[in-house]
């Protein structure tokens, strides 16, 4: 597959656009049906607009269209479109139509047609987590805004340029989903994504607008000339994607999902995360247990690939290029065996803040939510309620206090300051005192 780099849309190379129809990498049938397809979901009847549809440029859409009026399946209306470019319009004429439905039967797919898997494979390595270069000041930067523990990015920064497994444990309320977020945020470029990939002649849908944030292409088209650069239209420029689940991840959701309705295929989780993060949160509270959750990502973390089933049972390797972030409240001893752990490539400690640390946290957050701090009531939340709890801090808890004072005071009518009455009332929801309920 024809690579050109193109510094002035991403940093990565984008793929060429295909000169022929051969180069689509397509068998002939399958450009003709999801041509005739979509003509006849969408009905677009120019060649502009059907090459918007399909995602192919305009001269060999206008191939397609010609073969097919050779076998009888499109016809010229005979008048000019009404639009300003005067183009002249075409349909699907009673075979066409025939055609398109028994295509449909077959498969509901319509749209911008699919990248074959093995030119997918060559983008996907153009483009890899691992060509990322991440240094101290870039992981940083993308975590400016977290008050962290000293230490945190000595551990993170080898993690996330490594492009590897990544485990964070520790209590819960510390910030293990945002520092999982500021590696997103460190990645920083853009990649390439398909709408679809084909594989045996089946469609995969990969692009997902949860997933996956489009991003607004240069339109200067000297800048292009000059870069000689002519994407394939197939692609979408995206943020590098981020897929995070919680406590609904199953493992179906790392296969396949096929739609026997439709008879159609999306592309599982960690295809969709390619050349970006998959961030399994809250590890431990999934129906699946850990241990079989690791277990099913052994060997695309180690051998870079995954496996994949269509209905019939085939096997096929796709591209694994995904930094696994797993975020865990419980002890890592405690969910995993030692061949998972040493499978997992970092572990890395997220624990509480010390007390310094979270006085930082509590005047960043009073700052931002312009509510004035008080030195006596300070003094009463450290020496009167932290003793309480063993003096354990959590960087949770400067946000939840703060938000339950400012609800107080908007109940009461009183202006935006602390004070060791509002301190109390706060602290009151903080914690559920332990006891029985009595019925």
């Amino acid at each position: 597959m024809n690579m050109q780099p193109d510094p002035s849309i991403t940093g990565v190379p984008a793929p060429a656009q295909p000169k022929t129809l051969a180069d689509t990498g397509l068998t002939p049938v399958m450009l003709r049906d999801i041509m005739l397809k979509t003509c006849f979901r969408k009905s677009v009847d120019t060649t502009r607009e059907i090459a918007a549809a399909i995602a192919l440029p305009p001269a060999l859409t206008q191939q397609l269209v010609d073969n097919a009026r050779e076998a009888g399946l499109m016809q010229a209306t005979g008048t000019m479109h009404a639009g300003a470019s005067s183009e002249m319009g075409f349909t699907l004429t009673e075979a066409g139509k025939a055609r398109a439905l028994d295509a449909l039967t077959q498969s509901e797919y319509y749209g911008a047609l699919p990248v074959p898997l093995e030119a997918y494979k060559t983008q996907v390595k153009a483009q890899s987590i691992k060509n990322i270069h991440i240094n101290r000041e870039r992981l940083i930067a993308a975590m400016g805004h977290l008050i962290l523990p000293d230490g945190l990015i000595d551990q993170l920064g080898p993690a996330v340029g490594s492009g590897k497994s990544v485990l964070m444990y520790g209590p819960p309320g510390n910030g293990k989903s945002s520092i999982a977020e500021g590696i997103r945020a460190a990645l920083g470029d853009n990649i390439w994504v398909p709408s679809a990939i084909e594989y045996a002649g089946q469609v995969i849908t990969v692009f997902d607008p949860i997933v996956h944030t489009a991003v607004e292409q240069v339109n200067d088209e000297n800048a292009l000339r000059k870069s000689n650069v002519r994407v394939d239209p197939r692609y979408v420029l995206c943020n590098r994607p981020t897929v995070m689940t919680g406590g609904e991840l199953m493992l179906n959701m790392l296969d396949l999902n096929y739609n026997s309705v439709a008879r159609t295929y999306q592309a599982s989780l960690q295809l969709k995360s390619s050349g970006g993060v998959f961030i399994v949160d809250d590890l431990g509270r999934q129906e699946e247990p850990p241990q079989k959750l690791v277990n099913r990502w052994i060997v695309p973390m180690e051998m870079g690939y995954d496996i994949l089933a269509l209905q019939s049972g085939e096997k096929f390797e796709v591209p694994f290029d995904t930094l696994v972030v797993f975020s865990t409240n419980f002890h890592p001893n405690k969910i995993f065996d030692v061949a998972a752990l040493r499978r997992i490539f970092f572990k890395v400690l997220i624990d509480g803040p010390t007390q310094g640390e979270f006085l930082k946290i509590l005047a960043m957050v009073a700052k931002k939510k312009k509510f004035a701090l008080d030195e006596q009531a300070l003094v009463h939340l450290l020496k009167s309620k932290y003793p309480e709890i063993d003096n354990i801090y959590a960087n949770y808890h400067a946000p939840f206090l703060i938000d339950q004072m400012i609800a107080t005071c908007n109940f009461e009518g009183m202006e935006y300051r602390m004070t060791p009455e509002l301190v109390d009332r706060a602290w009151a929801n903080l914690f559920v005192e332990e006891g029985d309920i009595v019925h």
